[in-house]
């Protein structure tokens, strides 16, 4: 994998914090670094802006300094700038004070009033609002006076506006965005452009609110982000996640035979349900399973070998007669769920379990265990791979989904969520959704998130989900680590929605991908 670096606010502050202590830089550089790093994404951004003024709205902490900072080195460059201060300017931290200061020597710096600042950005035809408020450290509501001017300028600059409206850019994060969970926290000002420093924070791409009659969460109010870099070491905390942005470099078939790259097998249910496990199977072989079987009970045959060719198929009654098949060792990776049936994934899934071996569940082999989670859990071992969608993610760990909504912890995020799932259950946790998480035991996590420009809103059809089980299926027979798998399969499957587009059905995905690993330079 080659991931990005995503950072909550509390590793950031270290880092920063062990910067300073070091005497290898300032506070007050690393904040004259942090607004120059805003107006050259600004200016990159925008290069040709037909109109050069902005309004700075600067907060009453070290975020509000760097709006300063913007504020000045935009003036420098001929810019219209107001500035207008959230609290009482003469209580900011030190560096934001110089800062403040530094503005107030060349611009005023005027009070919060909501109708001021309405009018003056409803007077802007075109031009910049730079939110500079709060950024990352906020961890409750919007105050209501902040709220309040948001909720004045949105109507009038973007619901049928009279002429071009100002871009917003949101100075490290949208205030009222908790940057670890990505959660609106009531009243946040969405941007069109984010700019952050040294590295994303995880509530960049976290989208907790997503839904019709909600506010749209981080993912979705920060526009496009860009990450200044502000000169700090490149080193990284180990629990820090990543943020998948390509798939492994081994998706690319090495010499030998079609045993050298594995064996899957794909459980099946019983007559007229065999449609999920089918996709699962094809989805296994296309991403380079050397051989693929498909086990289903003996009245489903002739209905599956009607619709299978490459997929093998094989009658499997029981879970006695699984594990004699387990017997042989070339079947190195099993996928379960798709369209299994509650009832056949309660004997298959231990018999699955026993045999140690790269283990897919999905679908109704989680469902099945939702009255007792803990027998399942007792059984996973670390090769294991399990995909729950967020209902089966509550079945099987409620305290953790009731968590994610809890409104006195907003910054517990999916991300802490998934990785104490998988410290449970003992093996890597997939949890879908647009922005879709993975951790394993030992902490590791990485986001996948498709959203912004990598949406792919054609992935919520039938089916889909089963074709992301057979993916990682297919990865683990070829010899990928649970997690890997999980996240190159996660990356791919997003891929080939947004390869093929509108019109997509789940029976689409397996046949976009040979596109998308011939356009893939591994």
């Amino acid at each position: 994998m080659t991931p990005n670096i995503l950072l909550t606010a509390a590793q950031m502050r270290a880092h920063e914090r062990a910067a300073i202590e070091s005497g290898s830089v300032t506070g007050l550089e690393l904040m004259e670094r942090a607004g120059s790093g805003v107006v050259e994404a600004i200016l990159a951004r925008w290069p040709e802006l037909p109109v050069t003024e902005a309004a700075v709205l600067c907060g009453p902490g070290n975020n509000g300094g760097d709006g300063y900072v913007v504020a000045r080195l935009l003036s420098e460059r001929g810019w219209k700038v107001s500035c207008f201060a959230y609290g009482d300017p003469a209580r900011l931290p030190p560096d934001a004070k110089t800062n403040h200061d530094r503005w107030a020597a060349i611009g005023a710096v005027r009070p919060w009033d909501d109708a001021t600042i309405e009018d003056r950005i409803d007077d802007m035809e075109g031009g910049l609002v730079i939110d500079a408020l709060f950024g990352t450290g906020l961890t409750r509501a919007m105050p209501e006076d902040t709220a309040l001017t948001w909720r004045g300028i949105y109507p009038r600059r973007f619901s049928n506006p009279p002429g071009p409206r100002p871009y917003f850019v949101a100075v490290d994060i949208p205030s009222g965005i908790s940057s670890d969970s990505g959660r609106n926290l009531e009243g946040a000002f969405p941007a069109d452009l984010t700019v952050t420093f040294h590295r994303a924070k995880c509530g960049h791409y976290l989208d907790p609110d997503m839904g019709a009659d909600r506010p749209g969460g981080g993912a979705s109010m920060s526009g496009e982000v860009l990450v200044a870099d502000i000169g700090l070491p490149q080193t990284d905390p180990r629990d820090a996640a990543r943020l998948i942005d390509r798939p492994s470099n081994f998706l690319r078939k090495r010499a030998g035979h079609k045993y050298s790259h594995g064996h899957a097998l794909v459980l099946a249910g019983g007559t007229g349900k065999g449609g999920a496990a089918r996709l699962a199977a094809r989805a296994a072989l296309r991403i380079g399973a050397g051989l693929v079987t498909l086990a289903c009970p003996q009245a489903a045959l002739a209905e599956n070998a009607a619709q299978l060719t490459a997929v093998m198929l094989t009658p499997l009654p029981d879970g006695y007669s699984l594990r004699g098949m387990l017997a042989d060792a070339r079947l190195n990776a099993l996928c379960l769920g798709p369209g299994l049936g509650q009832a056949r994934a309660q004997e298959m899934v231990p018999a699955a379990l026993w045999g140690k071996r790269a283990t897919v569940l999905d679908a109704d082999a989680l469902t099945a265990f939702r009255d007792d989670p803990a027998l399942l859990f007792g059984q996973l071992h670390e090769h294991c791979v399990i995909t729950p969608h967020p209902g089966e993610f509550r079945a099987l760990f409620p305290d953790l989904a009731e968590a994610l909504g809890d409104p006195d912890h907003p910054a517990y995020s999916k991300l802490d969520a998934t990785r104490e799932a998988a410290a449970r259950a003992g093996c890597t946790v997939l949890l879908k959704g647009p922005d879709t998480t993975i951790a394993t035991p030992d902490g590791r996590t990485a986001l996948h998130s498709a959203t912004g420009a990598r949406a792919a809103p054609w992935l919520a059809t039938a089916g889909a989900g089963d074709v992301l089980a057979g993916l990682i299926a297919g990865l683990l027979a070829r010899g990928f680590s649970p997690f890997d798998a999980a996240c190159s399969a996660a990356w791919l499957h997003v891929e080939a929605a947004r390869a093929f587009g509108p019109g997509l059905i789940a029976e689409d995905l397996p046949e976009t991908l040979p596109k998308i690993l011939q356009n893939l330079d591994l």
